[in-house]
């Protein structure tokens, strides 16, 4: 999942840094240049929102398989799993009671 992440960070700085790099030049090109920039910061929209898209698929999935597993553990060990949401809900519990 880290890398999913280290992949998103990656993807938003390049359309940032594309769209600061149109915002900051607009007043200073012309309209052949602005159109250049314009159609640059376009397909950096378009293949962020796709990278993004899978990039989001590949997090689904990897949510899906953790809770798959947690809930194969679960299944086997029903005690345990009861255990462990006990002390979550506890930690929780006190963690919200302190704000």
């Amino acid at each position: 999942m880290s890398k999913d992440n280290e992949y998103l960070r990656a993807e938003l700085q390049t359309l940032a840094d594309t769209l600061e790099e149109v915002l900051n030049t607009s007043g200073e090109k012309s309209k052949e240049e602005m159109d250049k920039l314009r159609n640059k910061a376009e397909r950096a929209l378009k293949e962020s929102r796709r990278r993004l898209g899978e990039t989001g698929e590949a997090i689904a999935r990897h949510t899906r398989e953790a809770a798959s597993r947690a809930d194969d553990y679960v299944r086997e060990k029903p005690w345990t799993g009861v255990g462990i949401g006990a002390a979550v809900g506890v930690v929780l519990g006190v963690l919200l009671a302190r704000r």
